[in-house]
């Protein structure tokens, strides 16, 4: 895989920064998130696909992409499909730090160093160029408002927005609230995209101990989008514990 384009992972982060503060948004479920990106980053290179709620390697041949190659590894170890909410549920320790390293390494964030509490030591990361940030938002934003089809890539990176919550922050208050229902409803737009934000919102909701099966006509199979709260963010309340292992595992005082 080249590295002409950004991927699912590094967008996801890149539309979680906060431009005026350098915090990510919905910090705990964005963990999540990007493990499910490289789901879907990983099924759009051709490597892995589907196989009802579970994830199957196709082709093991790497990608180029180191952290996705691991990945891909982990995945082709399993010898069998895993289902998706267990590879999302399961513990990704360091992967956003990864990402934001990445995305610091590559110019697109710098890091700046500060105190918590006048003696903690904290890193934020400011975006670099916010035209890509705006570039991002603005193919969802076309995506949302014209009703138009988006391409797959969009049409993921929608899911996964809306599965993580960051619909309250890219379309806040009471006047985005028509942007963030049809945010959610451009889950059904990709199949992988959908199966992979389902699985995510499962996790956050303490679902998934029982396999699933695909509904009739090809739909992605997972739980309805309707189950998520009105706001357009997947409701938190029953965080199983394997999950917040992962969330506080992967949260540092520098990625906050």
């Amino acid at each position: 895989m080249g590295r002409s384009r950004r991927t699912i992972p590094e967008e996801l982060l890149l539309l979680a920064l906060d431009p005026a503060t350098g915090t990510t948004a919905q910090p705990q479920s964005l963990d999540l998130g990007l493990a499910g990106a490289q789901l879907v980053e990983l099924a759009l290179a051709g490597r892995i696909a589907p196989d009802g709620d579970r994830i199957a390697v196709v082709l093991p041949r790497p990608t180029g992409d180191p952290t996705l190659d691991s990945a891909l590894e982990l995945l082709r170890r399993r010898g069998s499909p895993v289902r998706a909410v267990h590879w999302i549920g399961g513990p990704r320790l360091g992967l956003r730090q990864t990402y934001l390293t990445h995305l610091e390494r590559c110019g697109m964030v710098h890091a700046v160093s500060g105190q918590m509490c006048g003696v903690l030591p904290t890193t934020r990361y400011q975006a670099t160029d916010t035209a890509i940030s705006r570039e991002i938002r603005a193919r969802l934003d076309a995506a949302i408002r014209t009703g138009v089809p988006p391409d797959p890539r969009t049409a993921a990176l929608a899911a996964l927005a809306h599965a993580v919550g960051l619909g309250k922050h890219l379309y806040p208050g009471n006047e985005g609230r028509s942007c963030r229902s049809r945010l959610r409803d451009l889950i059904r737009h990709d199949p992988m995209g959908g199966l992979v934000a389902h699985a995510v919102m499962d996790v956050q909701n303490g679902v998934g101990a029982q396999p699933r099966r695909a509904p009739a006509g090809g739909a992605s199979p997972g739980r309805s989008p309707a189950r998520a709260t009105a706001s357009g963010a997947p409701s938190a309340r029953h965080v199983p514990e394997q999950a917040r292992h992962l969330a506080g595992g992967m949260v540092r005082a520098g990625a906050r």
